[in-house]
């Protein structure tokens, strides 16, 4: 894998930075992001040995001119090949409280222009299906259509793509060794030979399925697992999600499918955000043929993988949450500052906004809330390692000179955050037996949703909202998920304007309960 981090971007110095310039901004950095205490001392630690390695490089008279003559004499298609990285915040001046308040930050992940342009990708695809082959899995003819799906991505793969699959129950079998794809009749007559029997532990289908990806594991390859499962694993959930933390660590990522309803829809988002894999609900079984290929399409789309995003907030600031807006949204974990991403495609950004606690009575001045970068490996047959940094800095006045409101980017952002986030409290609520604030999410929801137009969902959750005021539970799980991850999906902006801007007021910067019973 090639190496193509900018010194210049990582010290946050002009290519014509003196000397003097580079002393500066490095021992300016270190005296920022130094490890100590807090909860992101493994991301400064590897942020600094980034700094360090750029400051090292640049102070060398002898090392930076040969870096400078071969950034300049690059002829080989590749050097306009890359990333940045947009920072918005949702105020640019912050009024002194004597209590924590909240800013958020939306973080634009960007393809350059030069990536649009290609016409052929050089990376390849090693998936893994692991697939679950339960007593269950014959409810609704569901195997049948999981195969034949299956057997479609094989023909569709080509001869440089590497395949495996796995089926498992409370065992495992390896129903494909991982191997280019060449023989496409004698695999596809392998899955049809699938028979559903048994119960469910997805932890040996998974380790299986790690296991025949790290055959083929290189940097230049698209190294990804897809589960699909009906059914709930029992005793080894934490298993599965210290495997998705090896996993990572060695650049595979991890997809889940739920097919139906009775599965943990929590512990398959979690499996995924942990790699920067997405979540999905497959809610018919009929649909599971164009989940599988819209996946797979993306996959072999992808411009850079094993993307992240280190996040080392300063001194008092908290990091409360991620959340992934573009091109899927999903929930993010941010273990230690890391922010596991999904693949940046040619055209589309990874959008992620990202929430922070800021300390009380802060200094005027301005001050930085934190930095962030963002590595990636961009998809060419050598495999190239780049890095974006961006910087969110405040202005802290008890009579800022600027005044505006949110930009409309943060606005839409969160207008397709909210009803999700609403619809979380009304099933924690439940969960934890209070059916009064469970009812009364639901019912706001469902308002909010027929105001936005999404009638049907909107009904569908007054339903649901009636039905738990009277029984305690949902109609069902399906009705449960399909709530779920339809307000997920949703993208309606500026759909809630008017209540998210309230969120913005100058009284901490946290929306009013009595104006919101989503929030009380």
């Amino acid at each position: 894998m090639t190496n193509t981090l900018n010194p210049y971007i990582l010290l946050g110095i002009a290519s014509s930075a003196t000397i003097d310039d580079i002393h500066r901004a490095y021992n300016n950095l270190v005296q920022r992001i130094q490890p100590n205490t807090n909860q992101y001392s493994a991301t400064a630690q590897e942020q600094l040995e980034t700094i360090t390695q750029a400051y090292n490089l640049l102070v060398s008279p002898t090392q930076r001119r040969k870096y400078d003559t071969q950034s300049t004499s690059t002829d080989d298609g590749k050097s306009d090949l890359s990333f940045s990285m947009r920072v918005t915040p949702s105020k640019r001046a912050i009024i002194p409280l004597p209590e924590d308040q909240i800013i958020y930050l939306l973080a634009d992940i960007i393809a350059s222009p030069a990536a649009r342009k290609l016409e052929e990708r050089e990376a390849h695809l090693n998936l893994t299906l692991v697939i679950d082959h339960s007593k269950s899995m014959e409810d609704e003819n569901r195997m049948s259509k999981v195969k034949a799906a299956a057997q479609t991505i094989i023909t569709e793969l080509s001869s440089d793509d590497v395949i495996s699959i796995v089926a498992f129950n409370d065992w495992s079998s390896v129903i494909i060794e991982a191997t280019h794809v060449q023989d496409k009749m004698s695999m596809r007559g392998r899955v049809s030979m699938i028979k559903p029997k048994g119960g469910t532990e997805i932890y040996k289908g998974l380790a299986e399925g790690v296991k025949q990806n790290r055959k083929y594991l290189k940097p230049s390859m698209i190294n990804h697992i897809i589960l699909l499962t009906d059914g709930r694993t029992f005793g080894d959930e934490e298993q599965c999600l210290d495997l998705a933390r090896q996993a990572v660590s060695d650049g595979i990522t991890i997809s889940a499918m739920g097919l139906g309803s009775d599965w943990n829809d929590r512990f398959l988002d979690e499996l995924a955000s942990v790699t920067g894999g997405t979540s999905m609900y497959v809610k018919s079984v009929a649909d599971v043929p164009i989940f599988l290929n819209r996946q797979i399409r993306s996959l072999s789309n992808a411009f850079a993988e094993r993307m992240q995003l280190s996040v080392i907030p300063e001194s008092g600031v908290n990091l409360e949450m991620a959340f992934q807006l573009s091109p899927s949204p999903q929930p993010l974990t941010h273990e230690n500052g890391i922010i596991r991403l999904t693949s940046l495609q040619p055209k589309r950004p990874i959008s992620v906004l990202l929430q922070f606690q800021l300390p009380a009575q802060l200094a005027e001045g301005t001050t930085s809330v934190a930095r962030l970068v963002s590595t990636g490996v961009i998809m060419t047959r050598n495999a190239l390692k780049h890095v974006a940094v961006g910087e969110l800095e405040v202005e802290i006045s008890k009579n800022p000179k600027q005044t505006e409101g949110p930009p409309a980017s943060i606005i839409d952002a969160l207008s397709k955050l909210t009803l999700y986030q609403i619809q979380e409290k009304a099933q924690l609520a439940l969960e934890n037996g209070d059916i009064t604030k469970a009812t009364q999410q639901l019912q706001f929801l469902g308002t909010r949703l027929i105001d936005m137009g999404e009638v049907e969902l909107g009904r569908q959750a007054l339903a649901e909202a009636q039905h738990i005021a009277s029984t305690r539970a949902f109609s069902s799980e399906a009705s449960g998920k399909t709530i779920k991850y339809s307000t997920r999906a949703l993208i309606e902006p500026g759909g809630m304007k008017s209540a998210i801007t309230a969120m913005f007021d100058n009284h901490g910067d946290k929306p009013t309960n009595d104006d919101n019973p989503a929030e009380t």
